[in-house]
């Protein structure tokens, strides 16, 4: 019987106990430490309680890579994010919570101006992530599905019409006509809109508006505008003189925050001359000084159904395709009110 007594972890600068240390010290096989550290049953209780004893004194640590890869699983699950975007930060946060809570693991695919949206996810499969959940992807629907054919892949955020790959996002579409409703109410006749570039977003977003501004039998103004702050102040200077223009919709809270700068450098205030509205809810839009009108879109019920579907495709709990659509929520604030 070996002394338990002695103390049994390695002196400093040593390497980390093996299962074969813990089954040395404690006298018994392998064999017999893998089921006593995986809970299978067979041993005895005092064999488990001298193996668990001997495992917690040495500082033994189950070795989860090489138990994943042995079951032939990772239980990774790969986020891309644009580290940038303020609203995708907020997701990632709300979709880690909800991996934890399954059981499994994120590895984030950062989307940068050198590692672009089809390296993050090449790079995502690379590193075996059993299920991919894409954050606003960019990439047109022909690129993107022989990337991500035979991978279980989430899209949240943007519409996709691919076999197998799942959709949830929110009413973008709604979104934009209740904001441009709000500011009627307020009595603007003359409203712009700041789209959000070329992507596929940013086009329901802008025939969104489009359509609300016809319903209301309004003219519709879209300025060339982007994802950022920057791209939102550039776009001030396509206002048309002379239009009236007395409210703005943005594509979505960077521009929006861009557009109260740049307002507000010029000695335009807000709302008092001009009304201005986001869409995203962020953190910046929640801050007192900015107190943004804008347009939230449940990030915790999207990460908590995109994780679940996920999940659920991963475990063949899914037949064909899902695609869930939430209802978005107007936010009203300070940056709105009524037509000078």
């Amino acid at each position: 019987m070996p002394d338990l007594t002695a103390p049994a972890s390695p002196p400093p600068g040593r390497r980390r106990p093996t299962i074969l240390d813990v089954a040395a010290a404690a006298g018994v096989s392998k064999g017999l430490v893998s089921k006593v550290l995986s809970g299978a049953a067979g041993p005895s209780a005092a064999t488990t309680q001298r193996v668990l004893a001997v495992a917690e004194r040495m500082g033994y640590r189950k070795d989860r890579t090489a138990t994943l890869l042995a079951q032939r699983r990772t239980r990774l699950i790969g986020v891309t994010i644009l580290p940038s975007n303020v609203y995708h930060g907020e997701l990632a946060e709300e979709i880690q919570a909800m991996v934890d809570a399954a059981g499994y693991e994120t590895v984030l695919g950062a989307i940068t101006a050198t590692h672009d949206e089809r390296r993050s996810i090449e790079t995502l499969i690379d590193f075996r992530c059993e299920a991919l959940l894409l954050l606003g992807p960019t990439m047109p629907e022909v690129e993107l599905a022989p990337l991500v054919e035979g991978v279980p892949t989430v899209c949240v955020g943007r519409p996709l019409d691919l076999p197998g790959v799942d959709v949830v996002r929110a009413d973008d579409k709604q979104g934009i006509a209740e904001v441009v409703d709000h500011l009627v109410s307020l009595g603007h006749q003359h409203i712009a809109h700041v789209d959000g570039g070329t992507g596929h977003i940013a086009a329901v977003r802008r025939r969104a508006y489009r359509a609300a501004m016809r319903r209301h039998g309004l003219e519709a103004v879209v300025l060339p505008g982007g994802l950022t702050e920057r791209q939102g102040a550039a776009a001030l200077e396509h206002l048309p003189s002379g239009a009236g223009i007395t409210a703005i919709v943005a594509f979505n809270d960077r521009t929006a925050l861009g557009l109260l700068e740049a307002l507000e450098s010029r000695g335009i205030r807000v709302p008092d001359d001009m009304s201005v509205t986001g869409f995203d809810d962020s953190l910046m839009a929640r801050h007192p000084r900015m107190a943004l009108t804008t347009v939230s879109q449940s990030p915790i019920e999207q990460a908590r159904l995109a994780v679940q579907a996920a999940i659920d495709r991963l475990n063949g709990d899914i037949e064909g395709r899902r695609e869930i659509v939430l209802p978005t929520r107007l936010v009203v604030r300070g940056s709105t009110g009524p037509a000078r």
